[in-house]
């Protein structure tokens, strides 16, 4: 809960995901006792992926997102008949990774190895900056960013150029840490948060430093309807938005019209 100037947001925040990547899926893992994969499948089922799309994963260095695309794309492949249309485009789908951390990209890069997907070409992995993307105005069918816009300078920022890539008919979704409203849950959450993320990325990481910030940034992030509205103010249309576990992460969406 430190003050930083603007100019040293990046920079600090570029430290700490250098820090944990190596660990930080199993720090996932730990930290939402495995709930956050259920998570990302239901984003991945709100976003229904189609052959032939184009579709950006922004702050998805370890390819969490991105290996859920593919893996749902290949399966609808495999249930599909198999002709000259389908492998067509299954050819043209492009899945985006785009991350501002090496460090990150490097982790995705090794698990897709591991997973048989370091061929893939339809994978591509792009080191860029969520507020300033490196794409055309327009050229996306799709765009997901998870647990990362909390981290950015500028948020609005970020929702413009989400906004300016997409296609018309593009959907915007973002799954993120969030604010849990019920009382007697929220104190207890607040414990887990405060107490027991910080001592166990100490244990397994090494780094109290870096998930305290973790903790910090979340009760730093709007709130569910704050998020709303400026996923709104930014040109998106039909905004809505899904609490999971009462609000300890929730999933926003948006579509440009």
């Amino acid at each position: 809960f430190k003050e930083v100037h603007e100019e040293e947001k990046s920079r600090l925040v570029g430290n700490v995901f250098s820090s944990v990547a190596s660990s930080y899926d199993l720090m996932n893992d730990i930290m939402s006792v495995g709930l956050h994969r259920l998570w990302k499948d239901r984003l991945v089922s709100k976003l229904n992926p189609f052959p032939g799309m184009k579709h950006l994963d922004v702050a998805g260095g370890t390819g969490d997102v991105a290996f859920r695309i593919l893996e749902t794309l290949n399966s609808v492949k495999r249930r599909a008949t198999q002709d000259v249309l389908e492998d067509n485009l299954h050819e043209k789908t492009q899945i985006i990774v785009c991350d501002i951390n090496p460090n990150m990209l490097n982790v995705g890069k090794k698990r897709a190895m591991e997973r048989g997907l370091g061929e893939d070409k339809s994978l591509i992995w792009v080191e860029g900056d969520a507020e300033a993307l490196k794409f055309e105005d327009n050229s996306l069918d799709g765009y997901t960013i998870v647990f990362g816009i909390r981290n950015v300078t500028h948020i609005e920022k970020v929702l413009a150029e989400a906004y300016r890539v997409l296609k018309q008919g593009g959907r915007f979704l973002c799954l993120e840490l969030s604010h849990v409203e019920v009382p007697v849950f929220k104190e207890l959450y607040d414990y887990y948060s405060f107490s027991v993320i910080p001592a166990v990325g100490e244990l397994v990481a090494g780094d109290r430093n870096s998930y305290q910030y973790l903790v910090e940034s979340i009760r730093c992030f709007p709130s569910q309807e704050t998020f709303a509205s400026m996923i709104a103010a930014a040109g998106f249309q039909k905004v809505e938005y899904e609490n999971l576990v009462g609000g300890v992460v929730a999933i926003h969406s948006g579509l440009k019209f």
